[in-house]
């Protein structure tokens, strides 16, 4: 028996291959018109973009084939909704027992991204906000940022010397020259 749960959470659906666009598809049918929304919130299909090494063009694959990820309010409804999709093999989880994916997994399977204001360039100098260093970086320049923006490579000056250090770009400030 499924506990009613009025909160939207993420879940994980498996899917026969092959199936993950056409089960996606079939959902976002099915919400439009029984006027679900309420219930399934959003469905997605995690994808990472690879270069291909003959041709060197950038191409989207699935980072998970078989699986396409669903935030729902999880109750007899929206369970049966899912479950007797065409496509749908059922939920990951023990038995017929769907399980919640974690705030972690849900940021590592990158579902959901905060859009942050990011306003931060290469060769700007910056100075630490948060950690164990964040006395000893006060001007560091940086000198590479993570295609995700969240990360930045900077050059320190610790001891007297140079240093590259990988920072959290959201512990940072920019430092006014």
């Amino acid at each position: 028996m499924l506990q009613d749960n009025s909160v939207p959470q993420w879940y994980v659906i498996h899917t026969y291959s092959g199936y993950e666009n056409r089960v996606a598809a079939t959902l976002e049918k099915l919400v439009e018109n029984r006027k679900l929304q309420h219930l399934i919130h959003d469905i997605k299909i995690p994808v990472e973009k690879v270069v291909d090494p003959a041709t060197g063009e950038v191409e989207e694959r699935k980072a998970y084939p078989s699986y396409v990820m669903v935030k729902m309010v999880m109750n007899e409804e929206s369970w049966h909704v899912v479950r007797n999709t065409r496509g749908v093999t059922g939920f990951v989880g023990p038995g017929s027992q769907p399980v919640v994916l974690t705030p972690e997994e849900i940021e590592h399977l990158g579902i959901e991204s905060e859009h942050v204001s990011f306003d931060l360039k290469i060769g700007d100098r910056v100075k630490l906000t948060e950690g164990a260093l964040a006395g000893y970086i006060e001007n560091a320049v940086i000198t590479e940022i993570s295609p995700d923006m969240k990360r930045i490579k900077v050059l320190a000056s610790l001891h007297g010397r140079e240093t590259p250090i990988e920072l959290d770009a959201s512990k940072v400030k920019k430092v006014e020259n």
